[in-house]
């Protein structure tokens, strides 16, 4: 786990190997989620990087809305 500081600007800098793991780049837009004291960082793909992701995902056995409770 790698620790950042929080500048007096409110500026962090994500360290070295979390950037090249998330294979992020200057000017990518990142969505910042806020959820029981947690902050959440997720970096905001183009939409053609999930094309094929559900490929041979199988329908069967989902259930309609008006059959949910």
């Amino acid at each position: 786990m790698e620790t950042v500081i929080l500048s007096s600007k409110y500026q962090l800098v994500l360290p070295r190997g979390a950037r090249e793991r998330l294979r992020l780049r200057p000017g990518m837009r990142i969505t910042v989620l806020e959820k029981g004291g947690v902050i959440f960082l997720v970096p905001e793909r183009p939409l053609r990087t999930y094309r094929g992701l559900v490929r041979g995902v199988s329908v069967k056995g989902l259930r309609e809305k008006k059959d949910r409770l």
